[in-house]
């Protein structure tokens, strides 16, 4: 199970933040925020981009206020980065990315 979690804006939208496993074939977990106007919504978000199993149980690992500024300031409202492997590496150097930048498909050789 991806650990994830939620934290409610005065504005009463939601951003949600989940660890997921990387779709790449070198394994891992990416960490992924989406603002949206509630937690179910933000789910939906994600299963229409093609991540079909993804649920929020609990409130284990809320985004921390850096993410929420983050995905407040960038246009789609949903990004994502690679997760650390443990909490020493916790202060991350790695930028934020679009979704559609994990999502992408690369073409066929020819």
């Amino acid at each position: 199970m991806a650990a994830g979690g939620f934290c409610k804006l005065p504005s009463g939208s939601v951003v949600v933040a989940l660890n997921l496993p990387s779709p790449g074939s070198a394994g891992g977990f990416v960490r992924v925020l989406v603002l949206a106007q509630n937690r179910a919504r933000a789910l939906t978000r994600l299963r229409n981009l093609g991540l079909r199993a993804v649920y929020l149980r609990g409130n284990a690992a809320p985004p921390t206020p850096d993410e929420i500024t983050a995905v407040l300031h960038h246009p789609d409202g949903l990004i994502w980065r690679t997760a650390p492997d443990s909490a020493a590496q916790e202060l991350s150097q790695e930028l934020w990315h679009p979704i559609r930048a994990l999502l992408r498909q690369k073409a066929p050789q020819a």
